[in-house]
This record gives structure tokens, C-alpha cells and sequence, in this order.
């Protein structure tokens, strides 16, 4: 088993130091309740709504400072942490990303591939890397767990999951920035993603406004049957906790009624037939 959390709580744009601040708060509260993963919002240490000189003035690079001092805040509380963060590469681009960070550094990054017209957004380099997924050491083979990452508008697209799926995923993790108009979103696409892909899904949004914008909170823990664990209030800061285990999400086998009423969603896929989904022109 391992256990997890989504951090729901209320950023404040263009303030990285005290962002950092409130999520080294919420870890020392994660640590006492035993947590290995913790998973945070998208534009979790920036906030949403910035102008271009804004943006490039305060975006780093991954590895960079931020995530050094995730290193530090993971080393001390002994969890990983999943965060986003806005990413500026050598030659300019700026990317919305997540990191996924533990006690010995940068596990790996994600640059979302799917840019709504929102935000910095906006401005930003659609995604140039396929998904992946990363495995977290958390002391033997059997407790290890293999960690999928994607951004808001993504988690609209059902490939980007079925990816991470089949590329062999236990969670899938959306750091997002859900506002008003998402309600349906939060109800449906979570549970939907989860039971589709018989895997675990956690969604990590924000609280408050920002330039005018209110954000919906509604975070989310879903098991690999659809089922809700957990699920936060629209305008609360909160910590949802729940327990994981890998080995739920790998058997994709779901036998209803032995020898009667079996399912598979991954082996019962017909890909020769799915052509149009990859054809850029359909």
C-alpha cells in the first residue's frame, strides 16, 4: 500500500517564496499521517494569469531553484511530491509543466500537450515530449509505484490516460486549475478516467480567484473501479488521503461472474479498428 494525498489550498500569483512556505506546511501535516506521495496544483507556485514579461521574469528551469527546494522539503518530510510549475528551457520557450520531485531530486518532468486558450496558456509552448510514466522507490518491487503525470486541459483528451495505461501506470495524477464552468468536469471525467483504464486518478486543483477568475476546487481520489475515495469541498483548503495499492490497478481481469461475466478493458481493445483517433485529419 501506499499512502497518498491531493493538496487543495489557495495560491497566490507571482509569489513562488511563500507558495513554497504553504507547501512545506502542508508536507509536514502529510508526514504525520504517514503520506509517500503528495500531489499539488497546476501553476502551484506561480498562479495562473500573467503576462508574457511576467511569465518569462519568473519561470525556471527543472532541475532549478524551486525544485531544489522541493528536494530539501522531501528529504525532511520523506515523501515525493508532484507540483506544477512554469518552466523557462535555454533557448527561451516557456512550458506549463509538473515535476515530480523526491528526497534525491528531480524524478522526472511533464509539459502539458493540450493548451486551452486560458491564461498563460495562452503564451506558452504546447508540450514536446510523449507521456510517461515514472516509477517511485518506496522500498521493495512489490510497493514500488508507477506514476503517470498530466495537466488540466489533458485530462479532457481519454488518450492521454489510455497511454500512460498502457505504458503500465498505477496513478495518474492531473495537477489542474479548474474554474467555473468545470463543475460536470469534476464530476464525471476523473471517475471516468479511472474506471476506463482500471487505474488509480487523483486530481489536485486550486481555491480562490485570480483576475477575476474563481477556481472550483472539487479535488479528487478515484480508485480503479471509478469509486470516489476522497473528494475536497469547492472553496476549503483540505487534504485528501488514501491508501493505493499497485497491485488493484495491474490486475485488469474483472471477473464479475466466474466463467460467466469476465471484462479486460486493456486486453479486449481493438486498436486496428480505432485508425481515425491518430489520423490528424479525421
Amino acid at each position: 500500500m501506499t499512502h497518498f494525498a491531493v493538496a487543495q489550498y489557495r495560491s497566490i500569483r507571482r509569489e513562488a517564496e511563500g507558495n513554497l512556505e504553504r507547501i512545506a506546511a502542508l508536507l509536514g501535516e502529510d508526514a504525520a499521517q504517514g503520506v509517500e506521495l503528495a500531489v499539488f496544483a497546476e501553476w502551484a507556485l506561480t498562479g495562473h494569469f500573467l503576462s508574457a514579461d511576467e511569465a518569462r521574469s519568473i519561470a525556471e528551469p527543472i532541475p532549478g531553484p524551486s525544485t531544489g527546494v522541493l528536494e530539501d522539503l522531501c528529504k525532511s518530510a520523506g515523501v515525493y511530491i508532484i507540483t506544477g510549475i512554469l518552466e523557462r528551457t535555454g533557448d527561451g520557450r516557456l512550458f506549463n509543466a509538473a515535476a515530480l520531485v523526491g528526497p534525491r531530486g528531480v524524478v522526472g518532468s511533464y509539459r502539458k500537450i493540450h493548451l486551452p486558450f486560458l491564461g498563460v496558456d495562452r503564451i506558452a509552448t504546447p508540450g514536446d515530449r510523449p507521456f510517461k510514466v515514472w516509477e517511485i522507490d518506496l522500498g521493495t518491487p512489490e510497493t514500488a509505484l508507477r506514476v503517470g503525470l498530466h495537466i488540466c486541459y489533458d485530462g479532457s483528451f481519454p488518450e492521454s490516460v489510455r497511454v500512460m495505461a498502457l505504458q503500465g501506470a498505477d496513478l495518474v495524477a492531473l495537477p489542474t486549475n479548474w474554474p467555473t464552468g468545470s463543475e460536470y468536469n469534476a464530476d464525471y471525467a476523473p471517475n471516468t478516467r479511472a474506471l476506463e483504464n482500471t487505474i488509480y486518478y487523483a486530481v489536485a486543483n486550486r481555491i480562490g480567484t485570480e483576475e477575476g477568475f474563481r477556481f472550483i476546487g472539487r479535488s479528487k481520489i478515484c480508485d480503479p473501479s471509478g469509486r470516489t475515495l476522497a473528494e475536497a469541498g469547492a472553496d476549503t483548503e483540505q487534504i485528501l488521503y488514501a491508501e493505493i495499492d499497485p497491485a488493484v490497478a495491474r490486475n485488469k481481469l474483472l471477473v464479475r461472474v466466474p466463467g460467466k461475466h469476465h471484462i479486460n478493458r486493456i486486453a479486449d481493445r481493438r486498436p486496428e479498428m480505432y485508425g481515425p483517433i491518430t489520423d490528424p485529419k479525421a
